[in-house]
């Protein structure tokens, strides 16, 4: 009888629910003074960052897909509470005011994963395909190793985010 709410429609290990934690948690304050405001109404700054950047995960780069999937999709609706920017809009969000402050959000992004438990760092320095043989028979990467590398991660998240710059061009 009453109109059901997409909250009850979203299992609650939806990634869809991972990306509004985690973005509740950023320190958005960078890119919250890029925005302004004023003007016609605008959106807020953090369900732009959160449309965006579940759109990444879901593979959708295009920002007339991010609009058409916000229109459709139920998971979008949800993430954006039924407001519907523009394809422009996603746009100019996106190469005006996330550009400047989007590594700093992509590496919070890594380091509350890492600590949420959802990522490891270990995994990126160690194959999970370990044969030994006697050539490599004392060679495997120590915890310290791991944590010291840290700075060569932050240096893999710029490039790709370079490269994500250069696929949206």
């Amino acid at each position: 009888m009453f109109p059901m709410s997409l909250d009850e429609k979203i299992p609650s290990d939806a990634p869809v629910r991972l990306v509004n934690q985690i973005v509740d948690r950023l320190d958005t304050g960078k890119l919250m003074d890029s925005c302004k405001g004023g003007g016609t109404s605008s959106y807020h700054p953090r369900m732009m960052l959160k449309l965006v950047l579940f759109s990444c995960l879901s593979k959708v780069y295009s920002c007339r897909k991010i609009e058409k999937q916000n229109l459709e999709n139920i998971h979008y609706m949800w993430l954006t509470g039924m407001q519907t920017p523009d394809h422009n809009t996603i746009n100019n969000f996106r190469s005006k005011h996330l550009k400047a402050s989007i590594h700093e959000l992509f590496t919070q992004v890594v380091l509350l994963l890492v600590e949420m438990g959802y990522l490891s760092l270990d995994v990126i320095y160690v194959d999970g395909t370990k044969i030994e043989s006697r050539a490599n028979r004392y060679t495997f990467v120590w915890r310290k190793t791991v944590e010291k590398n840290r700075l060569k991660l932050e240096a893999k998240i710029q490039k790709v985010l370079e490269q994500i710059e250069e696929g949206i061009a």
